[in-house]
């Protein structure tokens, strides 16, 4: 029963810890990766203990995206800001769209 209600708090929460990721990364799959690392935590912690699982998520997100770019230094890769950012897709109705456009898409 926990377990669901924390799923349901952290997929509340997804769409900020993701824009938090982002915006601290500039990459699409490595905010998810922080995102996930994120929830893994949670998933492992004694949430009892957290008052605002909000924050503590954000929290974990903003460290987890550090500990990334650290990582990056120290293997030498090049800065972010070299690169353009990756594109988002959003499609407005996907009801309308040829499976194949669909696909693609994805």
């Amino acid at each position: 029963m926990q377990q669901e209600w924390l799923a349901e708090r952290f997929e509340e929460e997804r769409r900020h810890l993701f824009g938090v990721a982002y915006r601290m990364l500039g990459s699409t799959s490595e905010a998810e990766d922080a995102v996930q690392d994120a929830w893994l935590r949670l998933s492992r912690s004694d949430a009892d203990e957290i008052d605002n699982i909000g924050a503590w998520l954000t929290t974990v997100v903003a460290r987890v995206s550090l500990n990334m770019l650290r990582s990056r230094k120290t293997r030498g890769e090049l800065p972010l800001e070299d690169r353009l950012p990756e594109p988002t897709v959003v499609l407005d109705d996907a009801s309308t769209q040829d499976p194949a456009e669909r696909a693609m898409l994805a």
